[in-house]
């Protein structure tokens, strides 16, 4: 394990100086694409900020109001009809808005149920295949310019559904 953290710490740095050499050897003004890249980058960022914001903000207004708990307790039968604890449903709509939110309320979760439980195994299983589909949307679109999503939203949501069930299906083999 110590060989493995010496590596990475030498690995970064190499592949910084490998790409510097190789813009160098090739003519490219490195320093200057740098800066081009970074002004564009932060453009990029001022631009998808009030967007940002937004959805934070209404994230926080949910959770703090108790909309998600009230979702919860109206899914609870449809939740346990497959398998599903009612209170990974607030999560599962949180993450589609904000993984950072999400993650607050998977702390809850395992510090309820602990991260060993059904419950825990769920909420780790489903962190990692769902998307925060419309924080992605918004601002990767905004920044791409797309204006017409088409079925990204439909697909997004489908995907968001495949990975709860797999998440279900794949810790009720692991407890």
């Amino acid at each position: 394990m110590q060989m493995l953290t010496h590596v990475s710490d030498i690995l970064i740095p190499l592949i910084i100086f490998f790409v510097i050499g190789y813009g160098l050897a090739s003519g490219v003004r490195v320093y200057e694409t740098f800066l081009r890249g970074a002004k564009e980058g932060l453009r990029t960022v001022i631009d998808i900020m009030p967007t940002l914001i937004g959805l934070m903000v209404a994230v926080g207004i949910l959770r703090a109001s108790g909309f998600f708990e009230l979702i919860g307790e109206l899914l609870e039968p449809v939740a346990g009809a497959v398998g599903l604890p009612s209170q990974l449903i607030p999560l599962i709509v949180v993450k589609m808005f904000s993984s950072s939110a999400a993650t607050g309320l998977v702390l809850d979760i395992f510090k309820n149920n602990g991260p060993d439980s059904y419950a825990g195994m769920i909420t780790s299983i489903l962190m990692s295949c769902t998307e925060t589909i419309f924080y992605t949307m918004s601002v990767y679109f905004l920044a791409a310019k797309v204006t017409k999503t088409r079925y990204t939203l439909a697909g997004a949501l489908l995907a968001t559904l495949a990975g709860t069930a797999a998440s279900i299906i794949l810790a009720g083999k692991l407890v």
